[in-house]
């Protein structure tokens, strides 16, 4: 068994639901060795988060961050916490909603995602910077 750990810096992104598959596996060159396993994503912020979900069509990344504004308004009546704006406590809410971590399986190299899924970085900040993911392989090589 074979560990590998990487920190990647993801781009910098709008406010907005972004996939990301292609960027994180560009980072990790290991995973191609790797016949059975998992990757470990941690996002190390609160104020984004990451999902597994459809990569093909992106009216559901806008779907998506439409709903999720309407699930937690950028009110700043609503909320006491607003050191760094409006949108901050409302980004908070959204990142412990949807998470902080991933866990996917390795499947002879690739990830074991379905046909349609891909990872998505969930940028809930107006202005954001790179956010930085811990990426951890865990697996028997080839």
């Amino acid at each position: 068994m074979v560990w590998y750990q990487r920190l990647i810096t993801l781009a910098p992104r709008k406010r907005g639901i972004h996939l990301v598959t292609d960027e994180i596996l560009r980072h990790l060159p290991e995973l191609q060795r790797i016949r059975i396993g998992l990757l470990h994503l941690f996002l190390q912020h609160t104020s984004a988060s990451l999902a597994i979900n459809e990569g093909a069509d992106p009216a559901v990344r806008s779907d998506m961050e439409r709903f999720l504004q309407r699930l937690v308004p950028e009110d700043t009546r609503l909320y006491e916490h607003q050191a760094e704006g409006p949108d901050d406590m409302t980004s908070h809410i959204k990142s412990t909603l949807i998470g902080c971590s991933l866990l996917i399986p390795v499947v002879q190299g690739m990830l074991g995602l379905g046909r349609w899924q891909g990872i998505y970085l969930c940028e809930h900040r107006q202005l954001a910077r790179g956010r930085q993911v811990v990426a951890t392989i865990w697996g028997e090589e080839s």
